[in-house]
């Protein structure tokens, strides 16, 4: 079992930044990837960024150059900068991770790009 905590978002202006946050605990010994998903209202969830333990990285091509994720395995944490926000980013943010065959969700931290 993994439990995932998210953080960090709210409101922000286009063009602004915000940093989320996902703690994992649990069995976390060999999770992996761990990442972050979108689910804006009436569309489906859709990958936002993932990270291995051996920190490779793979990004929505709509996110590409404004997005970056990165993990702490000492704390269990994955982080996602988000710079140059658009309105369209406006989604619900869920920290994903899989364990072995497993794939766990947060639940959820919404984000606003909105002047």
């Amino acid at each position: 079992q993994v439990q995932l905590m998210e953080s960090g978002g709210g409101l922000v202006q286009p063009g602004g930044s915000l940093r989320l946050s996902c703690a994992a605990s649990g069995s976390i010994f060999s999770v992996n990837p761990m990442g972050w998903y979108r689910q804006a209202p009436g569309k489906q969830r859709e990958l936002v960024a993932l990270i291995t333990s051996t920190y490779t990285r793979t990004y929505a091509d709509s996110v590409k150059g404004r997005f970056t994720i990165s993990r702490d395995n000492a704390k269990n944490t994955v982080y996602l900068q988000m710079n140059s926000l658009k309105p369209d980013d406006t989604a619900v943010y869920l920290c994903y991770a899989k364990l072995l065959a497993t794939g766990y969700w947060g639940q959820g931290t919404q984000v606003t790009v909105s002047s």
